[in-house]
């Protein structure tokens, strides 16, 4: 199966979803080494995006122009380090998802957009303790997927599962990139916030693909 503008849709409501159930968790984890704000910034953020989807007049026509609706959401609602973050990331996605429903390879290309998004944004690489840690694993595993014949929800799972594994690998990492890494040796023993909502993100993907099949 393909996965389609309404999927896309339950994606955007799945996320806000789990954001407003992982809030606290995610406060947590940021109170830890950052400023504390990630979870209440993405509850935020994702509240406003599905205040916009009810407010639409038409449904949108193309999988990006759902994920576009996101960016420019996040990146207006959303403080922190968070908004450019995400905003460029679904930024970058929607571009490359300008079709009215994802094949395999469309999936590929979405999750490889968001990571080029959160890179060129955020300046960082892998093992910095940041949501590359997350994203650069999930584009990884979708493109393996798709390369051994995967379908659409299986190289969505594929990326979801890697993300899951990218975000336990920050928990030794020290942080050499954003504000934890201004407590150098200390940030080591903590999972990173951003890497730990990215794979929230792709997991709440995997949730409304499972409901559209």
């Amino acid at each position: 199966m393909a996965l389609d503008v309404a999927w896309a849709v339950d994606w955007v409501r799945e996320s806000a979803r789990t954001v407003v159930e992982h809030r606290d968790e995610l406060v947590e984890l940021d109170r830890q080494i950052g400023d504390g704000d990630h979870g209440e910034n993405l509850k935020r953020g994702f509240t406003a995006v599905v205040g916009k989807l009810d407010a639409l007049a038409e449904p949108p026509a193309a999988v990006g122009d759902v994920l576009k609706l996101v960016a420019t959401t996040l990146m207006s609602t959303v403080g922190g380090a968070a908004g450019p973050l995400y905003g460029t990331a679904y930024l970058r996605a929607a571009k490359a998802t300008a079709v009215p429903a994802l094949d395999p390879a469309g999936v590929v290309a979405l999750v490889e957009a968001a990571l080029d998004g959160v890179v060129a944004r955020g300046k960082a690489t892998t093992g910095e303790k940041t949501m590359v840690d997350a994203w650069s694993p999930a584009a990884e595993a979708a493109a393996a997927s798709a390369a051994a014949g995967g379908d659409p929800v299986a190289v969505l799972t594929a990326a979801a599962h890697a993300a899951a594994e990218g975000a336990d690998s920050t928990v030794p990492l020290v942080a050499t990139k954003g504000r934890a890494s201004y407590l150098g040796e200390r940030s080591a023993g903590h999972l990173d916030p951003g890497a730990r909502s990215t794979q929230l993100l792709l997991e709440a993907a995997v949730v409304a693909a499972g409901r559209a099949s």
